[in-house]
């Protein structure tokens, strides 16, 4: 007997198209108009999946979702939209829903989907222990649309109401503190403190005592007692950045607070009980540190229960204008301006260019042009320097010729040294010995390449 399909969608065209396809690749289909008649249909028919728009008058797919819940209904529910956000991403995710889809719909993809959503009916059928998630109330605030980040909502929504540990992977500037944020504040800990460390910039000596604390006369300085961020995150969240940068002394330290969930302050004897959910982040690759002995492969595996790559901003350029209207908001209210967006060349610009420092790097860009605009409309000129000969560059390479080659090398050999030479406020020395140059090898480069007389 073929497996039963509901769609539900206020749109008869689309019913109708949905229930097309379904009935090519051999499936049974009903369809209901609206949120009531799918939530009655749903209750009635017992599906082996449900394919439901989120947008629909009165019940929307989100409440009818919510309500097939808390009925104690586990049939998979895999949500469609035009409409997708960050927001109703996770919550349809930490709702139950088996998954999220983007109109236009691709047919390779909701098949696949179909697929394995009846699959997981069959084994409910076979287990019926199996339960649905619990609602969320809030998202923390994070941009973009591309399938690489719908991947990345998904992984939030499933994980955060567990206490598995989680490892978020991703260049840096990409934004992996916003997605362990996103992770605490849509989990039960909400309402618990949320407890950064930056492991790469404290001190080794400094990071073990705002780890664990340290009691009065622990060391010289040490003139009080002192709380460390494990009992400050107590039933919160604690998150390391840059793991990977943990000397191997305080990992095993760290390793002990996951596997006992206890520790001591420094200079104490009293042992403390902790229950906090653990979220790290590294931009390193952390398999290369085990090999080379700088990261224990024993943390890597108890850090390492759910891991979630964060895509860098070249692999999401589609994010790119949406990402830059959300920051041209933020500009805009915090600088007082009325900014309404680059011109078709400065986008274009933005686009073609590589983004080395990610999100962090464009909301920079943004707030530098918005902060100096003199009109409505930013253009190329508002721009820096970088991203306009990035552009010129690119540009020369796809017409290289052996004429250009020499023009294009001394043109980055002369952004090269000012850069530098910016960096430094002009000081040739310094800039000179950033560029691994002596002082007047630089001086005769500089007046070859025009930047002096």
């Amino acid at each position: 007997m073929e497996d039963l399909i509901l769609v539900v969608d206020d749109e008869e065209s689309v019913r109708q198209s949905l229930k097309d396809i379904l009935t090519d690749y051999g499936y049974r289909v009903e369809t209901a108009r609206d949120g009531r008649e799918g939530l009655e249909k749903i209750t009635t028919l017992d599906p082996a999946t449900v394919i439901m728009d989120i947008r629909m008058p009165e019940v929307d797919g989100i409440k009818v979702l919510e309500l097939v819940r808390l009925k104690g209904q586990d049939t998979p529910i895999i949500l469609i939209t035009a409409y997708g956000s960050t927001q109703s991403t996770i919550e349809a995710m930490k709702m139950g829903a088996f998954d999220y889809l983007l109109k236009p719909l691709q047919v390779n993809e909701l098949i696949e989907t179909v697929k394995k959503a009846t699959e997981v009916k069959r084994l409910m059928r076979k287990t019926p222990s199996l339960t649905a998630r619990d609602v969320i109330e809030r998202a923390d605030v994070m941009i973009g649309l591309s399938p690489e980040m719908q991947k990345v909502y998904k992984a939030i929504g499933r994980v955060a109401n567990s206490n598995a540990t989680v490892l978020i992977r991703g260049e840096s500037g990409t934004g992996k503190e916003l997605v362990a944020r996103a992770i605490h504040y849509n989990s039960d800990r909400r309402d618990k403190p949320f407890i950064k460390i930056n492991c790469a910039s404290i001190p080794e000596n400094l990071l073990e005592s705002e780890m664990f604390g340290y009691e009065k006369g622990a060391f010289t300085g040490a003139i009080t007692s002192k709380p460390g961020k494990f009992e400050l995150a107590q039933r919160g969240t604690i998150f390391f950045d840059e793991i990977g940068e943990m000397s191997l002394s305080l990992q095993a330290k760290l390793l002990r607070v996951i596997q006992e969930r206890e520790f001591e302050r420094l200079g104490g004897t009293e042992t403390i009980k902790v229950d906090v959910r653990i979220i790290a982040a590294t931009n390193k690759d952390l398999e290369n540190c085990i090999a080379e002995g700088t990261f224990r492969e024993d943390l890597f595996y108890r850090l390492n229960v759910v891991d979630i790559y964060l895509p860098p901003l070249r692999e999401r350029k589609d994010d790119i204008p949406v990402l830059v209207e959300h920051m041209i908001k933020l500009c805009n209210a915090e600088y007082k301006k009325q900014v309404t967006g680059f011109t078709d060349q400065a986008m274009k610009l933005l686009l073609e260019y590589d983004w080395p420092g990610n999100v962090r790097e464009l909301k920079n860009v943004c707030e530098r042009a918005v902060l100096m605009s003199t009109g409505p409309l930013l253009t190329v000129e508002d721009l820096p320097r970088n991203i306009r000969k990035s552009s010129r560059r690119l540009h020369w390479l796809k017409g290289l010729s052996g004429d250009s080659f020499k023009e294009m090398i001394a043109e980055v050999e002369r952004e090269i040294i000012l850069q530098a030479l910016e960096e430094h406020n002009w000081n040739r020395s310094a800039a000179a010995q950033a560029l691994k140059m002596n002082r007047s090898s630089l001086y005769l480069k500089m007046k070859e390449l025009g930047i002096i007389d």
